[in-house]
């Protein structure tokens, strides 16, 4: 069976759908059959497409977002997905207060799987052009890590 992914961010425009996008492509480029998908914590963007600069910054790179619509993190998702990875510590903190206590699924840090030392996916919503490129230079990492993680994991 098929592991499932949720990626979680904030509004779910930036970060979590990029992720979503470089999981999904990676996953493919090993032959991993996986289930991904990304929400936010919070609602202010549901049914909107992913952030203009990130669907750029994205495109750049090869990753297809045009597909991902903004939803809000539901209290199925932690029954449905084996792991919710979140993109910084307000994420995860966010995560763990919504859970409940019989979830099943894993709560992490998505970075916490990169080899570097920054476990938080900083936001770029505010920032340039650099902000996105960084944050894409991290998902890629954390992707890496991720699949490698479920490679051994299933050795």
């Amino acid at each position: 069976m098929a592991k499932k992914i949720l990626l979680v961010c904030l509004g779910n425009i930036c970060r979590s759908p990029a992720a979503e996008g470089v999981l999904r492509a990676k996953a493919r480029e090993r032959g991993l059959e996986l289930v991904i998908d990304s929400a936010g914590t919070g609602a202010w963007h549901v049914g909107d497409p992913p952030d203009a600069r990130m669907l750029k910054t994205a495109g750049g790179r090869g990753y297809d977002l045009s597909y991902i619509r903004a939803r809000k993190v539901s209290m199925p998702d932690f029954y449905e997905f084996d792991y919710l990875l979140a993109m910084d510590l307000s994420n995860h903190t966010d995560l763990l207060e919504l859970a409940p206590p019989n979830r099943e699924c894993d709560i992490r840090l998505f970075l916490d799987f990169a080899d570097g030392e920054t476990r938080e996916t900083p936001d770029p919503y505010y920032g340039g052009d650099a902000g996105f490129e960084n944050v894409l230079d991290l998902i890629e990492q954390g992707a890496e890590g991720f699949l490698d993680h479920l490679e051994d994991e299933s050795a």
